[in-house]
């Protein structure tokens, strides 16, 4: 009985003449309308050099890649390998997952780069962070691209405290490449309850002094610098300069307001979180995009009005679910993925185990967001839970 199975040579023919081929020239025009290039070579060949640009989804994981990477079917998307074979393999595959819109690059990188167009050579991962990031650099939204991003970040934290601890040591650990706790206060017995970041030898050390010493010896790979300073009018505009993020986790209204202010000046982003007893809640202000903490809080209350922190008291570990979601919120924001809480507060009840959305508008009167910035205003500090 004759073998009808198809073999190779014959499959690879059969894809030349149904996958529309796209020459490295018409390519390139391609991509200044719009078709997006997508990388279908082995991680390792990704990594040496790739085409400016192009999206890495290796033909080896494509079904279960392809569809969080290129969600749209309708896309016009390239596909390329290194000679021009395994992208013809692929597009038919993709073609199976319902994709309409898929050429393959004739000659594969080689052929693009013998053409002299660009191409990228990344900069590469030593040993020790291939280790230490490999689950990042494992997942597709994340990858060597997203864990440089994050290593070339700037995330600037206002106030060591129990907001603070939690997201500086997560936000290390992922490796964010710069990081800056800025904390005039020194620790206290009565911070090691939440402020997981202090030991107790540590007790009346500067907290900005501990933070640092505790999140460099985490992640030597990093940049930690401790500024023990309180922030104020008129060193807001340059502790802020340069940073991509903002993390408040100040405990009184006064500073609250600054930090806000200087993040709609500065158009900073800026990761909100507040704790009180059993309750916290988490928002995320970008004043280009949506409303910033004025619209959701116009006003401090009068000074005396708020319980003093120490009054209120706090749940140990509330601190440590709030910080751990605005880290999670920045870095979103410095990889630029997900949907992140713009417009949104997010409230969690620890007793009930309740988590709730609301919606938050931009107030057209607020003075601070709504038009020029007016400069910045003294308020009287008071607790802020």
């Amino acid at each position: 009985m004759k073998n009808e199975r198809e073999s190779t040579t014959e499959r690879l023919k059969r894809l030349e003449e149904t996958i529309p081929g796209v020459s490295p020239a018409d390519c390139r025009d391609r991509l200044e309308q719009g078709a997006r290039l997508v990388d279908v070579r082995e991680g390792d060949e990704h990594r040496t050099e790739r085409i400016l640009g192009s999206v890495h989804c290796s033909r080896s994981f494509l079904e279960l890649q392809v569809e969080k990477l290129l969600p749209r079917y309708d896309e016009e998307l390239i596909l390329y390998c290194k000679s021009g074979m395994r992208s013809l393999l692929a597009a038919e595959t993709m073609r199976s997952l319902g994709y309409q819109n898929i050429s393959s690059l004739i000659g594969g990188f080689e052929g693009w780069k013998s053409h002299g167009f660009p191409i990228e050579v990344p900069e590469s991962f030593d040993d020790l962070d291939r280790i230490r990031y490999s689950r990042h650099i494992s997942i597709p939204e994340v990858g060597e691209a997203g864990q440089r991003k994050l290593l070339d970040a700037r995330v600037l934290l206002v106030g060591g405290g129990g907001l603070g601890c939690p997201a500086a040591l997560y936000l290390a650990a992922a490796g964010v490449g710069h990081i800056a706790v800025v904390d005039f206060d020194r620790v206290d017995a009565s911070n090691l309850q939440r402020q997981i970041l202090y030991r107790t030898d540590r007790v009346g050390s500067p907290k900005a002094v501990a933070a640092r010493d505790t999140l460099a010896g985490l992640n030597p790979g990093i940049e930690v610098l401790g500024i023990e300073e309180r922030l104020n009018i008129q060193n807001v505009d340059e502790l802020v300069q340069g940073y991509d993020v903002v993390l408040d986790g100040a405990d009184n209204f006064a500073t609250r307001y600054l930090i806000n202010d200087a993040a709609v000046k500065h158009s900073l982003t800026c990761v909100h979180g507040s704790v009180f007893r059993f309750e916290g809640q988490v928002s995320v202000f970008r004043p280009t995009e949506g409303p910033c903490y004025r619209c959701l809080y116009p006003a401090a209350p009068p000074a005396g009005a708020a319980p003093s922190c120490a009054e209120a008291g706090v749940l140990g570990v509330l601190p440590g679910m709030i910080g751990l979601l605005m880290a999670v919120e920045t870095i979103k924001s410095i990889l630029d993925i997900g949907e992140l809480l713009i417009g949104s507060l997010l409230t969690y009840d620890a007793l009930e185990v309740e988590f709730r959305q609301l919606k938050l508008q931009r107030r057209p009167d607020c003075h601070v967001c709504s038009g020029a910035f007016p400069g910045y205003t003294e308020i009287a500090e008071s607790c802020s839970v």
